[in-house]
């Protein structure tokens, strides 16, 4: 169920400790906002010189309230910070929101004095959010202990900055975006966005839950509680770019950053995930329409009155991960019935200046196109709206351009009948979104932007997504006894015993060694030197030695060169028809085990053709990942070559990525290559890098 943050959003009572007349001081801001709805609650303004605070009456201390309060605000020097804790807590206070800043963002000694305090709140059974935080507001109980007033609607706000939340506003009303709670995180001392997020989900008033944070504590508890939301949850970060591990030790290592992590976890997790303040704003105002616009699947019809307006939208439409299909024989069919000869049909669909002649002509081909079974969602775009937006229509001063404005909001609201007849997701793009045409279609809930770029991802927002879209967050398996020997051999074994397939193989350090192992299995064999840490660039590989005084004379060549402590002799696997995968495990700092899978060998970090997910990784969904990549075409059979057993490797590499989620002092895993051939798929390699 979460905790409860009941006396943190609904309180019966509150106090605001360093409240004052100070504009310059945030006491006055905090003070000044609680006092908005003084009939909800009583409010108490403490200052420890007493006497007025904004007209009313400061007591010189909590205790000298003379009554328990519920909520407390804390806006003092850092000295007094520890003592005001103590005082509230001494009331009776169920919930503190710390203002004060000089924690854990100062440095260890900070860091210490936070967890004193928050072990302090911990054990009186009360929730502190913060410190370091610029307060909470909860529109829907008219509690307002934030600086900034929030326009009411349904997006709870949780932030860790307090000028982007100010931002997202600002860019939201334009939109009639409103939200329904706001929450600074601060240093998450206590209540942590996980907290928060849990509770917005139970929040009837909340529809949507926009998330800034650079610091998610627990990332996969985060992700969790995204993907149990039950409703969406949209994440804006920074920081995505820095390496998680620079000085990795595997490909794997090398190849995962902190971009990688997060769009793993979000997608695995149903987020959607945006890159700066202007995307979250679309993407809100987006699902502000509602689920019952959701789109059943990705084909987009763009449709438009000037070909330039088509090619961008669809273009843009594309790069948001929609389709653009032609449109089939009989949809095209219906839309020559209702527009001109020189009409396009084919998708887009271009109403080539049909719109001039006849405005409903607008509304009779969405109309045409919501109804039809091979269209998901529509995207309109180009000079719809500019009819309206001024008496001359195209620039004209002709009473004509009075006539078209008149025909362009009929074909508004005819356009929103059709759509209240056929629901499916229409966004519009239009050189004149503040147009009376255009806020008709808004406020019918339609999604209005100027850009068409922000029109095709809201679009995509839109999109309901499928199985293969949302894989589910895999839990992590029960940890296993800590792997002893992180050497070749052990790593070999470890994954061996997970049933991973590898060619046999011996461990030897000398050339009686080498022989004996020879003698074990036929060759052609494979000789690596072991220890070092990538045997193919330093020369530690030999492959295709014939025979055993093939595999001796590389040995004499590599140990002088190398020198190397020990090596492995294997048997050289059949590489006719196969492709080389490389499957890796890194260990995140925040989120846990995150898999990459993609193509192996020497080029992987050349070619870079990796896909992320958080481990384990579910034999369906390796599979999903294996054809998602953009070298997927080799897999299925290229110039006469045969496709390669896929399910295989995806079966394999659910149980790579098992073991290497259920050790957890592994930092880095990898099985590089793994060969998938047609009729199955072997380990040619292994490494793991212990913490």
């Amino acid at each position: 169920m979460g905790r409860d943050l009941t006396a943190l959003f609904d309180p019966g009572s509150v106090a605001v400790v360093g409240a004052s007349d100070d504009p310059a001081k945030y006491g006055h801001a905090v003070a000044s906002q609680a006092l908005r709805a003084p009939d909800r609650r009583p409010v108490h303004l403490v200052n420890r010189r007493g006497g007025t605070v904004l007209g009313r009456t400061a007591a010189r201390s909590l205790a000298a309230i003379g009554e328990p309060v519920e909520l407390v605000v804390i806006s003092v020097p850092g000295t007094g910070f520890e003592a005001a804790v103590d005082d509230a807590l001494a009331c009776g206070a169920k919930a503190i929101v710390g203002i004060t800043a000089g924690f854990a963002e100062a440095g260890p000694a900070g860091l210490a004095r936070q967890q004193a305090v928050a072990a302090r709140v911990q054990a009186a059974g009360a929730v502190l959010v913060g410190p370091n935080c610029l307060g909470i507001a909860d529109n829907t109980t008219e509690l307002y202990l934030a600086s900034d007033r929030f326009a009411p609607g349904g997006v709870a706000l949780l932030s860790q900055s307090g000028n982007l939340a100010l931002e997202l506003q600002l860019r939201g009303a334009p939109h009639g975006l409103g939200f329904s709670r706001f929450v600074s995180l601060g240093n998450q001392a206590d209540v942590t966005l996980v907290d928060l997020v849990e509770d917005c989900a139970r929040h009837e008033a909340t529809s949507a839950i926009a998330v800034y944070a650079e610091d998610f504590g627990d990332g996969r508890a985060f992700a969790r509680a995204a993907a149990e939301a039950g409703k969406p949850v949209v994440l804006l970060t920074a920081g995505r770019g820095t390496a998680s591990a620079r000085s990795a030790q595997s490909h794997t290592g090398a190849l995962t950053t902190s971009a990688d992590v997060v769009a793993a976890a979000c997608r695995d997790a149903g987020v959607e995930l945006v890159h700066t303040p202007r995307e979250m704003t679309v993407v809100l105002a987006a699902l502000a329409a509602g689920p019952g616009t959701r789109a059943k699947g990705r084909r987009t019809a763009v449709f438009t009155d000037g070909g330039g307006h088509g090619a961008i939208a669809a273009d843009a439409a594309e790069d948001a991960g929609l389709d653009v299909p032609e449109l089939g024989a009989r949809a095209q069919e219906r839309l020559r019935a209702v527009l001109w000869e020189q009409s396009a049909v084919g998708n887009p669909v271009d109403l080539a200046g049909m719109g001039e002649q006849n405005p409903l002509s607008y509304a009779e081909t969405v109309a045409e196109l919501l109804a039809a079974d091979e269209v998901d969602a529509v995207l309109m775009t180009g000079y719809f709206g500019g009819y309206a937006a001024s008496d001359g229509g195209l620039g004209g001063v002709s009473a004509g351009g009075s006539v078209l404005a008149q025909g362009e909001q009929r074909a508004a609201r005819a356009i929103v009948t059709h759509l209240a007849a056929a629901p499916k997701p229409l966004v519009v793009q239009s050189m004149y979104p503040q147009s009376p045409s255009c806020r008709v279609l808004a406020g019918a809930g339609v999604p209005v932007f100027a850009a068409t770029e922000d029109a095709a991802r809201a679009l995509a927002a839109m999109t309901a997504q499928g199985a293969a879209d949302m894989p589910g967050l895999p839990a992590l398996p029960a940890p296993a006894a800590p792997l002893r020997d992180p050497g070749y051999h052990g790593v070999r074994a470890l994954l061996d015993s997970a049933g991973v397939p590898f060619p046999p193989a011996r461990e030897i350090t000398d050339e009686a060694g080498l022989l004996a192992a020879a003698a074990e299995f036929e060759g052609p064999y494979v000789l690596k030197a072991l220890h070092l840490l990538h045997k193919s660039d330093a020369g530690g590989v030999a492959l295709r030695l014939a025979g055993p005084d093939a595999l001796l004379a590389a040995y004499r060549d590599m140990n002088a060169r190398l020198g190397a402590p020990s090596y492995s002799v294997e048997a050289m696997a059949d590489l006719t028809d196969g492709i080389e995968l490389i499957v890796g495990v890194n260990r995140d700092p925040r989120f846990g085990p995150v898999a990459l899978v993609g193509l192996g060998g020497v080029l992987t970090e050349t070619l870079r053709d990796v896909a992320f997910a958080l481990a384990p990784v579910p034999a369906r969904r390796a599979e999903e990942l294996l054809r998602g990549l953009r070298t997927a075409a080799l897999l299925a059979g290229v110039r006469g070559r045969p496709a390669v057993d896929v399910a295989a490797a995806a079966a394999v590499i659910e149980r790579i990525t098992t073991v290497a989620a259920a050790h957890p002092e592994i930092a880095e895993l990898e099985v590089n290559p793994l060969l998938v051939r047609p009729d199955g798929a072997v380990a040619l390699d292994a490494r793991a890098v212990l913490l």
